[in-house]
């Protein structure tokens, strides 16, 4: 019998577990890639340009609910259950979406996957925690992140066949055949290592299963619908829409507060510092990921696979990232990593909206996102990590919802900031087939590149104070 010291994530006692969530991964991981890809025509032939940005913050915006939902749950029973009914949900929003009629439909098919990849994302992160030891969990977190590399390549490709052969409702309907697989793999030893109530941390170290905190969950809705209203708001520039925003700021901002670790919005030494950063570097990206392809289809006229081509290689160097900082000569230098990773995300970031130009050649753009996602690697798992060594057993559920929840807010606040100057400098008149028109109509139909420089300006400046937040991770000075 091998010794626990001397396991591996791949031992005997741990290798189905960590074949099945790294599958769970590479699901989510191709359908990201796949969906990003399809995305533009997607809207288009929907006729919901315009609400684009929607049907990214959709997913994030329920999401939030999904996520505290899972931690509460996970903390009470275990993390089998959230995670079975999380894919589940996963799959029936793909179904969704791919069926819909018109973009609102659409758009409730990724609300719809958003709560099911809310649940499924805390329950992860709390099998780590209940059936790893503290030295394999970075390697588990690399592997999650080692599972994006083949779909970041492969994703692209198939996705923009697909599109362009069978149409992009396949893109969608096809991803939840894969579910099944992950499921099989995952759940007998999922039983056997971390099912049940986790132990308490109690005066006494009682055990049993933590109460409900209802409370948790009337502030994970407060906050859902305090978003949706400040997305819907966001795309509608009339005076009228001044109403929903108050309303979705009214229900937002006080339940984030507390949803939150005290001290999050001064960046707090320790924990609050820690899911803080994990908003601002994953917000920030994300909204500059989303509307790479999009950009790169109006404004250069490519395909939509060569588009999704140029996010490609950032699935190795996200992993490759995520590999560095597993090393344990890194641990030490954790701090100094994830702020080289904030500072190489600030300038992928930054340096995007030059391919605005004709004159600025596209293969540049792959080559600085590839740098942006090698330092997202290093942030990203960094921050989870970091999570768990600050969580006690018994609050590693709650916690990883936080840190979830700043991740997801992050991306839905920026992007109804960013959806909104999108629309209001003229960036809905975009259309996919413009990559397809003569000179002239794809000047038509391209829309006002002010706009996606607008995107751009603001990911940036957030992704630059991720930078100063990233020298706060420990709890005091080193």
């Amino acid at each position: 019998m091998i010794p626990e010291r001397e396991r591996t994530v791949l031992s005997a006692a741990h290798r189905a577990l960590t074949l099945g969530i790294v599958s769970v991964v590479l699901l989510i991981a191709f359908e990201a890639t796949a969906v990003g890809t399809a995305m533009p025509v997607a809207a288009d032939e929907l006729d919901g340009v315009h609400l684009y940005a929607y049907a990214f913050s959709a997913y994030f915006t329920t999401s939030l609910l999904g996520i505290t939902v899972a931690g509460t749950w996970a903390d009470r029973s275990g993390p089998l259950p959230p995670l079975v009914t999380g894919i589940v949900t996963f799959a029936a929003g793909l179904v969704l979406s791919g069926a819909a009629s018109g973009m609102w439909v659409f758009v409730l098919g990724r609300a719809v996957q958003g709560t099911g990849g809310g649940l499924v994302i805390v329950a992860l992160y709390v099998t780590v925690s209940r059936a790893y030891p503290e030295r394999l969990r970075p390697t588990v977190m690399a592997a999650f992140a080692a599972s994006w590399v083949v779909p970041a390549v492969v994703g692209p490709l198939i996705s923009g066949a697909v599109t362009e052969q069978l149409g992009w409702r396949w893109v969608f309907l096809g991803i939840p055949l894969l579910v099944a697989l992950p499921l099989a793999v995952m759940l007998p030893p999922l039983r056997r290592r971390a099912s049940g109530p986790p132990p308490r941390t109690g005066p006494a170290g009682e055990g049993g299963a933590a109460p409900l905190d209802r409370r948790r969950l009337r502030l994970a809705l407060a906050v859902a619908v305090g978003a949706g209203l400040l997305q819907y708001a966001g795309q509608d520039l009339r005076p009228l829409a001044l109403l929903p925003a108050s309303a979705g700021a009214a229900l937002l901002v006080p339940a984030a507060l507390r949803l939150l670790p005290r001290g999050t919005y001064r960046a707090a030494r320790g924990l609050p510092a820690v899911v803080l950063l994990r908003g601002i570097a994953a917000g920030s990206f994300i909204v500059a990921e989303s509307f790479v392809p999009l950009m790169l289809v109006t404004q250069r006229g490519l395909s939509v696979t060569m588009a999704g081509f140029t996010l490609a290689a950032g699935g190795a160097t996200w992993a490759l990232g995520s590999f560095t900082q597993s090393r344990p000569r890194a641990e030490p230098y954790r701090e100094r990593l994830t702020r080289l990773g904030m500072v190489l995300v600030t300038a992928a970031i930054a340096y995007t909206p030059a391919v605005l130009l004709d004159e600025v050649p596209v293969w540049s753009l792959a080559v600085l996102m590839a740098f942006g996602c090698y330092g997202m690697g290093l942030v990203i798992s960094s921050t989870s990590v970091l999570l768990l060594q600050l969580s006690a057993p018994d609050e590693a559920g709650n916690n990883s919802a936080a840190l979830q929840t700043s991740d997801g807010l992050s991306n839905i606040l920026l992007l109804a900031v960013t959806g909104a100057a999108f629309a209001a400098l003229g960036g809905g008149d975009a259309s996919a087939g413009a990559a397809h028109a003569g000179d002239a109509a794809r000047s038509a139909e391209a829309g006002s590149p002010v706009a996606f420089a607008a995107v751009y300006a603001v990911a940036a400046a957030v992704a630059a104070l991720g930078i100063v937040v990233a020298g706060r991770l420990h709890r005091t000075e080193r």
